[in-house]
């Protein structure tokens, strides 16, 4: 260690050993917490971070995160080694809680460089649980495959972090902070955010849905960090009544589950709105950081991919989209039930490869307001992240516009566009090398799945997505192995990179149908014939050893 000094504040500089495995995922680093623990790893990253940036010193930087284990040991470290690379201004949320799309939203309120968060989104959190951090540039957006490709080498190749040695800040208490020569700002975490929903949608009438006697909604905050921000919103600010929220304190193991809000992480909002009485009207959920979200009816769950079609389709009654949407996104293995209401509206839709960053460039570009993922996120050009809280409210505000069921709107909509029968079947925590041979010989045997039947339905285009960015000419290739039938029916397989233990494979169902008779069928067996297919082309069994996914949703 050698210290030094600027303006009479001591700064230590930390000789270290390069870490070989710091490659930022489609959301920042993930690892376990006791990884993150090991002695200069954390630092390792976030001084990578630094480097990557030239115009840091004398900047403005937003940080946060979600409350889980390890978040607030973390941010004071990091505001340490901030004040030593000569960051100016460090924005922090109270307590250390921001969520995801409020970083974004803060980001581009104060023309801020970028924002650390600090969160692993749906993974369980806790001392043998996970940890993750993610930057965001100046755009509010995540960083593109060229920054965390940079940050991924200079971290390879560190030798040394910056750091002061300077008491804790007190971050629990709204203030402004002096650390070294830098300023610290400690933030009210959900004021601004409230203000931003405030002038997209209609408060006036969602209120009066919420405080109605024949309308009642549960919203479940999974003891993550929207949990503030809807207290604040739906029961203080619109009149919700008290409970409407529950789960709604953030703790640092998410109460012992996945903040993963899907049919089985979110077992007790499920619970509630399939009970055979008095199920609420309304039901919704959200992720570990804020960005994602499930929405519910009274015994009705909505795909996050037949969302995304509703919303657009729906969107000239929300204020803030009334003059009309520029066009719409969806990455590759959502479902096309968008693109159906896209053609109908005369709109582009890109597909993108999975990962939200793939929407940013569309959305600096104006090229699309409303994009979404099936892995539950939803979001618009209002912030450059996807936001769970936004589409419960825009659902809500729907549901305020046109006086109606969750269910009966889905069913109207199909009616109008067709359904898209869709699943997704995650098999987790499988041996890399496993994964890598299933995977690796589905590609290597691609072209010759060309024109084979399978259950009285051919292949007619079967590929590994390779997506060219319209705006900056970039191109991803292997994004995911593509098989498409001759009734239009798709099946894709891809292996998620968001897991810290083992491989997850990741298959994607879908069939579109437009006969009305077709559509009260369960999904699993409407698509039966087409898991067995997707089970025999790449031989899940043989591969992996597993004959059921872990997780269907």
């Amino acid at each position: 260690m050698k210290t030094s000094s600027e303006n009479n504040m001591r700064i230590n500089t930390i000789r270290i050993k390069p870490f070989k495995d710091q490659k930022p995922g489609t959301s920042g680093l993930r690892k376990t917490v006791k990884q993150f623990q090991v002695l200069d790893y954390l630092q390792s990253f976030i001084q990578s971070i630094f480097n990557s940036l030239p115009e840091l010193r004398d900047s403005t930087l937003i940080l946060g995160g979600d409350g889980r284990y390890f978040n607030r040991e973390a941010i004071q470290i990091i505001l340490r080694m901030a004040a030593a690379n000569g960051v100016g201004r460090i924005i922090l949320g109270q307590a250390g809680i921001l969520s995801t799309p409020a970083v974004s939203h803060l980001i581009k309120k104060h023309q801020a460089l970028g924002g650390i968060i600090l969160s692993a989104s749906h993974n369980a959190g806790g001392p043998l649980g996970d940890f993750g951090v993610k930057f965001d540039t100046a755009s509010g957006g995540p960083a593109p495959e060229s920054l965390t490709d940079e940050i991924f080498i200079i971290a390879s190749n560190l030798r040394e972090y910056k750091i002061i040695d300077i008491n804790p800040i007190p971050m629990d208490k709204i203030g402004q902070y002096k650390l070294g020569n830098m300023d610290v700002e400690v933030i009210d975490s959900v004021k601004d955010y409230a203000k931003l929903m405030a002038d997209i949608f209609n408060f006036e009438k969602i209120s009066a849905l919420l405080t109605s006697p024949n309308f009642s909604m549960c919203f479940d905050a999974m003891n993550a960090v929207t949990g503030p921000y809807a207290i604040a919103i739906l029961e203080d600010q619109l009149g919700a009544p008290e409970g409407t929220v529950i789960r709604g304190q953030p703790l640092p193991n998410f109460g012992g589950t996945h903040p993963d809000p899907n049919l089985v992480h979110a077992k007790q909002l499920v619970e509630t709105m399939y009970q055979e009485e008095n199920a609420p009207d309304f039901g919704a959920a959200s992720d570990g950081d804020g960005d994602r979200n499930m929405i519910m009816g009274d015994y009705f769950f909505v795909t996050p991919s037949d969302s995304l079609a509703i919303m657009t389709a729906n969107a000239h009654l929300i204020p803030a989209y009334s003059q009309g949407i520029k066009g719409v996104a969806r990455s590759m293995p959502t479902s096309e039930a968008v693109d159906k209401v896209a053609e109908k509206l005369g709109l582009n839709c890109f597909e993108t490869p999975t990962g939200w960053k793939f929407f940013s460039n569309l959305l600096d570009a104006d090229e699309i307001t409303l994009c979404g993922e099936e892995s539950f996120g939803t979001g618009s050009n209002h912030v450059n992240e996807k936001d769970g809280l936004w589409a419960v409210l825009f659902w809500l505000n729907i549901l305020a516009e046109k006086q109606d069921s969750v269910e009966h709107i889905v069913r109207q909509h199909w009616a109008e566009y067709g359904r898209n029968y869709y699943t997704r079947h995650d098999y987790e925590k499988l041996p890399f090398k496993s994964a890598e041979a299933l995977f690796n010989n589905l590609d290597d045997n691609i072209e010759q799945l060309l024109h084979k039947p399978f259950n009285q339905h051919t292949i007619i285009s079967a590929d590994n997505f390779t997506y060219n960015d319209p705006i900056d000419q970039s191109v991803s290739e292997n994004q995911g192995i593509r098989i498409i039938f001759d009734d239009s029916s798709r099946i894709i397989f891809r292996l998620s990179g968001t897991g810290t233990e083992g491989a997850t494979l990741r298959v994607y169902i879908e069939k579109y149908v437009t006969d009305l008779d077709q559509f009260e069928l369960d999904t699993q067996e409407a698509l039966k014939s087409l898991i067995q297919t997707a089970e025999l082309i790449a031989d899940i069994k043989g591969y992996t050893g597993r004959t059921k996914p872990t997780v269907i949703t």
